[in-house]
């Protein structure tokens, strides 16, 4: 894996090719970004973003989700998928801030991966955008991304963010997330578009992969095959 110095280089970097990187979904306060977190699983930001201005409109913080009928709220978030999971973690995770937490959000990890249907992943994402406290999130894209270019190595998460940072200052574990998610949206897709990317001189995958097939993504033009030995001089025909 890469050294301290070239992993900060790296997320330097990615910084200034996406500007303003920060999470996608749309939230007001951190009990809305938990709850959007919870919905954006096996989901796209800007679909959990067309449900939650009417979700939050009838259901505005921890209270009153915690009382919600199932079935109203499984209509609401219908279009998310696996919309009966997660309505059931909805109200739990609601009840649970209630009855544990007076109906707060708490900055701890530790408190809200306890919550149903919170894990490592969703509390990384609540604690760094709307508690303050560092967090790096790891989701596909932050595994693609920072093993191809070789920051990181491994498919666990956990094991991913452990090494993301130990090399990285906490005060931009959070950055280091957004801006990997998003090249891994917009640039280092599953076929990545490694001309418009601003890392590629530091990517493990561009300089053992991609720098080493031919031109313009050809396959290599296979050789002629030689011709048979048959003992013949050159224009002799074969007898009859």
């Amino acid at each position: 894996m890469k050294s301290a110095a070239v992993t900060r280089r790296v997320i330097d970097t990615l910084a200034e090719q996406h500007p303003n990187a920060d999470t996608e979904l749309h939230y007001r306060s951190p009990f809305e970004l938990l709850a959007a977190t919870i919905l954006s699983a096996q989901s796209t930001d800007q679909r959990v973003n067309m449900v939650t201005p009417a979700l939050f409109k009838r259901y505005p913080d921890a209270q009153a989700m915690a009382r919600a009928d199932a079935l109203e709220l499984e209509r609401l978030i219908l279009s998310t998928g696996f919309f009966r999971q997660k309505s059931k973690a909805l109200i739990g995770m609601s009840q649970m801030l209630v009855d544990e937490h007076a109906g707060t959000v708490p900055a701890d990890m530790e408190k809200l991966t306890a919550l149903p249907g919170v894990g490592r992943k969703t509390a990384n994402v609540v604690l760094g955008h709307a508690l303050g406290v560092p967090g790096l999130p790891v989701d596909r894209h932050v595994l693609r991304v920072s093993n191809r270019i070789g920051i990181a190595e491994g498919d666990d998460p956990v094991i991913v963010e452990q090494q993301l940072c130990a090399k990285l200052p906490p005060a931009i574990w959070t950055l280091a997330s957004d801006v990997q998610i998003l090249h891994g949206r917009r640039i280092c897709r599953p076929k990545p578009l490694c001309d418009d990317c601003s890392v590629r001189d530091d990517c493990d995958y561009y300089r053992n992969v991609i720098a080493r097939e031919p031109a313009a993504g050809r396959p290599a033009k296979p050789k002629a095959p030689r011709a048979k030995k048959t003992g013949k001089t050159t224009g002799q025909k074969a007898k009859r």
